[in-house]
């Protein structure tokens, strides 16, 4: 009977480690160095129509660039940006949000990247941009189940 459940211990015991060495990859968070953020209006093919922020109040849309470093070696995927928008009168442009976009795709080295914002029309210009910084993953993180 105690060889049993020693045997059920140490088998969940190298079950348990074994998911680790499975899902590990999906904890390889790579962080992401941004510089030269700027913005610039969306070009009309992105801007026409109602652009809204949150709902039905009207937006300016705006696309923030800059360049992004991955030192991972890696190509990285799904790079969460995260940035704080001030307007012109040191407000938040964006309220409770500090999650602007994603880039899909970054190979290693230094990329240009572009995210889209709608920026609620009545916060006035120009806007400042603060904090910027990015992380993603070392590997595709859609699930395989």
């Amino acid at each position: 009977m105690i060889n049993r459940i020693v045997a059920a211990w140490l088998f969940s015991i190298v079950l348990w480690l074994g998911s680790w060495f499975i899902i590990s990859p999906a904890f390889a968070i790579t962080p992401i160095e941004l510089t030269n953020i700027s913005y610039k209006d969306c070009p009309p093919e992105l801007a026409e129509g109602n652009v809204t922020s949150g709902g039905s109040a009207p937006a300016n849309c705006f696309m923030v660039t800059g360049k992004a470093k991955n030192p991972s070696g890696k190509m990285v995927y799904d790079a969460d940006v995260y940035g704080r928008i001030l307007d012109a009168n040191g407000e938040p442009a964006l309220q409770n949000r500090s999650r602007l976009g994603a880039i899909p795709e970054l190979p290693p080295g230094i990329s240009d990247f572009e995210i889209r914002i709608s920026v609620p029309a009545n916060q006035p210009t120009p806007l400042k941009l603060e904090k910027f910084k990015a992380s993603g993953f070392a590997g595709n993180v859609s699930p395989s189940i």
